[in-house]
């Protein structure tokens, strides 16, 4: 495998009592996109948000083994948790951007970050735009309010702020599962765009999704790691029979 952006090592993941990440170990590649699929309650977002410790706010939550960013356990006691979600971006499943206009919504990370320099927002706002493939789109409403735009619209708005910040990996929850197939075919482009810049990761319910825009796929059940390859071997000679069933559909 290429570089390693992120190490996985035995970790495990428990709400309460309930153990829902099971002795996790993958290696995930610097600048490929990864893809997580599994049934629904398998594990694939609470892996996703372990990433950047999204989980965290769960009462009763807890994480066991590691979880390792360019060399640094991110569970360790002594980690910047704030600098941890700025490295590490979020996408979720339904676009939420803030009531406020498009403008805002792409600034709101580099001001909470203390970012003050006009100059230097506008330019992050505009180049974020660009990266997320909507600039052409909103240049001139920059003004308007974000719930003007449409889903597919938002989304890649929700990208861009996700962008400005300037992370080095990009968490992608389920981005295309609410929109239709134009919208989505955008998303797609789009990821294939930013992973020259970014590590992605993407959950994704959607086997031809995974199959069209992945590196790698990693098949999650019942919080355990089953099978994770390159993405063309997953999807044409998979190892164990449990994935070929749910990847042909015959359960999930």
């Amino acid at each position: 495998m290429d570089d390693i952006k992120i190490r996985a090592g035995d970790f495990n993941f428990y709400y309460g009592k309930a153990h829902v990440l099971k002795n996790v170990s993958m290696d995930i590649a610097t600048n490929k996109v990864t893809g997580i699929i599994g049934p629904s309650g398998c594990g694939k977002s609470t892996f996703l948000r372990s990433i950047n410790r999204m989980n965290d706010t769960i009462l009763g939550s807890k994480a066991e083994g590691h979880m390792i960013i360019d060399g640094k356990n991110i569970y360790d006691e002594d980690i910047d948790v704030v600098e941890i979600r700025r490295k590490v971006g979020m996408v979720f499943q339904k676009s939420n951007p803030f009531p406020k206009t498009i403008f805002d919504n792409v600034a709101y990370g580099l001001r909470i970050n203390g970012v003050k320099d006009k100059y230097y927002i506008q330019e992050r706002v505009e180049k974020s735009l660009k990266d997320a493939a909507i600039w052409d789109e909103v240049k001139d409403r920059l003004n308007k309010n974000a719930f003007e735009l449409s889903g597919g619209q938002q989304q890649r708005l929700c990208i861009a702020r996700a962008l400005a910040v300037e992370p080095e990996i990009i968490l992608m929850d389920e981005p295309a599962s609410a929109l239709d197939p134009t919208a989505t075919l955008k998303i797609e482009e789009l990821i294939q765009q930013l992973k020259k810049k970014y590590t992605i990761i993407i959950v994704t319910h959607n086997m031809q999704q995974a199959a069209r825009i992945s590196d790698f796929t990693a098949f999650f059940m019942l919080g355990e790691l089953i099978e994770y390859n390159i993405t063309s071997i997953m999807f044409t000679k998979p190892s164990k029979k449990i994935t070929e069933d749910y990847i042909t559909g015959r359960f999930g």
